[in-house]
């Protein structure tokens, strides 16, 4: 979400085979940020596509299943994500977007967005620390955001080679990874290689 830079929005918009997408913004990870709401719209506004989004913080969402299975492609910003997933699985999030998934729902995400969709990852959800979470394990293994930021990457080597990670994947920032049931397809990127 660069409002210069769609590179990886327009990529996101394409798995679609609706020329206009609806497209859902979970912002959980950032506490519902007004301010990750208002970048997603004014990035995702200059793109062919439907938006909306669901908050969990005073949501007015009675359905929020059938609200996810309506969309064409889900988005999962950054921000916390230790605290998304326990804040996803109370309320039933965990399993909605399973059914999502398997019903042919897109989805994406950026650093927690993108790591919660794997096993596990390193993150920085304790302060001071990069530490383990359980993630939903839709994808299999680890993984680690922002890899080439200073300390993620020596960490996430030391925890895979003393087996405190499974097998998984670090990524760069503006550096995509592009699953299909479960299975890697591609690496996208909106830098010059």
């Amino acid at each position: 979400m660069e409002p210069d830079n769609l590179i990886l929005d327009e990529y996101i918009l394409a798995q679609s085979e609706n020329p206009r997408p609806r497209v859902c913004l979970i912002p959980t990870a950032s506490g519902d940020s007004r301010t990750m709401l208002e970048l997603f719209v004014t990035c995702m506004r200059q793109l062919p596509c439907e938006l909306s989004w669901l908050t969990l913080f005073g949501t007015e969402v009675t359905d929020i299943r059938s609200y996810l299975l309506e969309q064409d492609i889900i988005y999962v910003p950054g921000g916390h994500t230790r605290n998304m997933l326990a804040i996803w699985r109370a309320w039933g999030l965990d399993h909605f977007l399973r059914d999502a998934y398997e019903a042919g729902v897109f989805l994406a995400g950026v650093s927690a967005g993108a790591a919660c969709w794997f096993e596990e990852a390193q993150t920085d959800s304790v302060p001071g620390t990069l530490s383990r979470d359980e993630c939903l394990g839709y994808l299999p293994g680890s993984f680690c955001a922002h890899f080439e930021n200073t300390g993620r990457r020596p960490a996430f080597v030391e925890k895979l080679a003393k087996g405190e990670l499974r097998a998984g994947v670090g990524v760069d920032n503006f550096v995509g990874l592009h699953f299909v049931d479960g299975q890697f397809l591609r690496a996208v990127t909106h830098e010059p290689a």
